[in-house]
C-alpha cells in the first residue's frame, strides 16, 4: 500500500469528509465529539446539546510555558479540527495571568508572552484549522481588563460558596499537590479558571484529564447557583512520557518528551530510547503515541519489513495493530522505526516554519534558552562562564582603544586620578565608568568622541 504524504495529508483534508457540519447527523456529530474525550460528563446533555445548539462553544486553555511537546501541539491540532469540523466553536484561553499566578516563566509577563505567541506560530504550522474564525485565541490579561467588572465578581462568588478544602484539591489544575506549600495566588487560580468557563460562555470543557476537578467545580457551581445547563466535561487522554512508568509527558524531562521543533535525529532518538516492552500493550507510551496521534492524522500506521522479516504491513485500526504485538508478530524493533518515521512527517512542516519564517524562528530562540535553563539541561556552571565570554567579546574593542590611543589613555588616566578625590562614592564612580565605556563605543559609531570624554574630564 502507498505510504501516506505528510505534507499533503493535512488534518484539513483528513477531516473534509465531515468538514460541512449542517450535513451531518446528530450520531456523526456526536461520534466525532466524543471521541476527542477519554471522559465525558454526561454524554445524554452533550448529545441534547448538539441536537439544539448550531454551534457549540468549547474551551480550551494553557498556561504559556517553557516549549510545546508533541501532546499539547499534534493531539490539539486534532482535536480543535474534529471540534470544528462538528460544528463548535473553539475558544483557546491563552492564560497569561494564570502562568503569572503559577510562577510559569519566573512570573515575567513579558516572557509569557514571547511563549504564547509561540505556540500559536506552532498551531498554525502544524494544520491547525483556523480558517473561518471558528477558533479563537484569546488572552486572558486582555479579556478580563475588558469586562472586570463581570469577570471578578464571578470569581468572588466562587470563591465564597467553596470551603479552602475544596479549592485546594483542585491544586492538581496547576500541577500541584495538596501537600505542596501554595502561595496566595495559587489557591486564588481554581476560583479563577472555574470562572473562566461562566466567562467564556462555554457549553464544553475540553481540557485534559488533569483539569478534571476544577471543570467538576464548575458543574457544582451550577448547582450552588440553581442553573440548569451546565458545562459538559470532555476530558482528552493524558499521553504519557517515553520512559517506563512516567504517566506524564513532562517538559522537565527532555529524554521523556517529544517537542514539537524537536529534528529528526533527535525524535529517532528518543524514540529508540522509549520504553517499549515486547508483547506487551498496557503502559506502552509508543503504541499510545500511534493511538492518539499518528492514527488520527493518517488514518493507517504502516510498518515496514524486509520480506524475510515478513514484510510490509499496514494496520488500519488500533485493535489490530494491538493484536500483532501482543502475538509477537510486530516487535519493538519493527515498530519504533516506524513510529519515528510517522512523528518525523507530521513535524516536518513545524520545523521548515521555524526554520523560514523570521518571527517564528525568533520566538524560538529566545523559547530554547529559557526552556533550557528552566529544566536544569543548562546548569548556572554552563551559564556563567558563557555569559563572560559574550561580555568580553563586547568589551574588547573598548579595552583595547584605551591601550593603543594615546588621548584616550590620557582622558581615562585624568578621570581615574579624579575618581580618587570623590572617595569611596562606589555608585557615582560605577556610574562614570559606564558612561565613559560608553562614549567609547558612541565613538566608534559616530566619530563624536569628544562630546562625552571632554564632560567627563573636568568631573572634580
Amino acid at each position: 500500500m502507498a505510504e501516506p504524504q505528510a505534507d499533503e495529508a493535512s488534518l484539513e483534508q483528513q477531516l473534509n469528509a465531515t468538514s460541512l457540519s449542517s450535513s451531518l447527523t446528530l450520531d456523526q456529530k456526536f461520534a466525532i465529539v466524543r471521541s476527542i474525550g477519554e471522559e465525558c460528563i454526561q454524554e445524554d446533555e452533550l448529545r441534547n446539546l448538539l441536537d439544539k445548539k448550531p454551534e457549540p462553544v468549547c474551551y480550551d486553555g494553557f498556561e504559556p510555558s517553557g516549549r510545546m511537546h508533541i501532546a499539547q501541539g499534534v493531539m490539539k491540532a486534532i482535536n480543535v479540527n474534529k471540534l470544528t469540523s462538528a460544528g463548535c466553536r473553539v475558544k483557546i484561553w491563552i492564560a497569561d495571568w494564570f502562568a503569572k499566578l503559577n510562577n510559569k516563566m519566573g512570573g515575567d509577563l513579558k516572557k509569557i508572552e514571547t511563549v504564547g505567541n509561540y505556540f500559536i506560530e506552532i498551531w498554525k504550522a502544524v494544520g491547525m484549522d483556523l480558517e473561518g474564525g471558528k477558533v479563537e485565541f484569546l488572552w486572558s490579561s486582555k479579556e478580563i481588563n475588558a469586562r472586570a467588572d463581570e469577570y471578578w465578581p464571578l470569581v468572588l462568588d466562587i470563591a465564597q460558596k467553596n470551603n479552602l478544602k475544596r479549592i485546594l484539591r483542585c491544586s492538581q489544575i496547576m500541577g500541584r499537590s495538596e501537600q505542596d506549600e501554595l502561595t496566595a495566588a495559587q489557591i486564588f487560580y481554581p476560583c479563577m479558571q472555574c470562572a473562566d468557563i461562566f466567562y467564556l460562555k462555554a457549553d464544553i470543557c475540553q481540557l485534559g484529564m488533569d483539569q478534571r476537578k476544577v471543570n467538576v467545580l464548575a458543574r457544582e457551581y451550577c448547582d450552588d447557583i440553581k442553573r440548569k445547563n451546565k458545562p459538559i466535561i470532555l476530558s482528552h487522554h493524558m499521553l504519557p512520557g517515553l520512559l517506563q512508568g512516567q504517566e506524564k509527558m513532562s517538559k522537565s524531562d527532555l529524554s521523556s518528551s517529544i517537542f514539537m521543533e524537536d529534528e529528526e535525529a533527535d525524535v529517532n532518538v528518543k524514540i529508540k530510547k522509549a520504553y517499549c516492552p515486547p508483547q506487551i500493550v498496557e503502559g506502552n507510551p509508543c503504541l499510545e503515541y500511534i493511538k492518539y496521534l499518528v492514527l488520527p492524522w493518517f488514518h493507517e500506521f504502516t510498518v515496514e519489513r524486509s520480506e524475510s522479516n515478513g514484510g510490509n504491513k499496514t494496520f488500519k485500526t488500533f485493535e489490530e495493530l494491538t493484536a500483532a504485538y501482543e502475538s509477537g508478530e510486530v516487535h519493538p524493533g519493527d515498530l519504533k522505526p516506524a513510529l519515528s518515521k510517522a512523528l518525523n512527517k507530521i513535524l516536518e512542516p513545524v520545523r521548515q516554519h521555524f526554520k523560514n519564517d523570521k518571527n517564528a524562528r525568533e520566538l524560538l530562540k529566545k523559547i530554547k534558552l529559557t526552556a533550557a535553563y528552566e529544566s536544569g539541561e543548562v546548569h548556572p556552571g554552563d551559564l556563567k562562564p558563557a555569559l563572560s565570554k559574550a561580555l568580553n567579546k563586547i568589551l574588547e574593542p573598548v579595552r583595547q582603544h584605551f591601550k593603543n590611543d594615546k588621548n584616550a589613555r590620557e582622558l581615562l588616566k585624568k578621570i581615574k586620578e579624579n575618581f580618587q578625590i570623590l572617595g569611596n562614592s562606589f555608585f557615582l564612580e560605577c556610574s562614570i565608568l559606564f558612561l565613559q565605556q560608553y562614549s567609547v563605543l558612541y565613538y566608534h559609531r559616530q566619530r563624536l568622541f569628544f562630546f562625552h570624554f571632554e564632560a567627563l574630564s573636568n568631573v572634580t
